[in-house]
């Protein structure tokens, strides 16, 4: 699996498919809340490297937060 592919799964599993628990290649990783905002975000491993995937705020002016207010299900890398 390319990293594309991981971050890709990261995301679907949590933001599209609301699951509790993400799953790459049979590891499971909790997702979890921001405690402030109550964002997502999925501290998960990949080729030996710890990574996060945080839920992208709405509440900014950026790009991005346009998408998440449309409820589209962004992700920052």
């Amino acid at each position: 699996m390319s990293l594309e592919d991981a971050l890709l799964n990261v995301w679907r599993q949590s933001l599209v498919e609301n699951k509790k628990t993400v799953t790459l290649e049979e590891e499971s990783f909790p997702v979890r809340s921001t405690a402030k905002r109550k964002l997502k975000q999925i501290d998960f491993q990949f080729d030996g490297k710890d990574l996060r995937g945080p839920e992208q705020n709405p509440d900014t002016k950026s790009r991005w937060a346009a998408m998440a207010r449309d409820g589209k299900g962004t992700a920052r890398k």
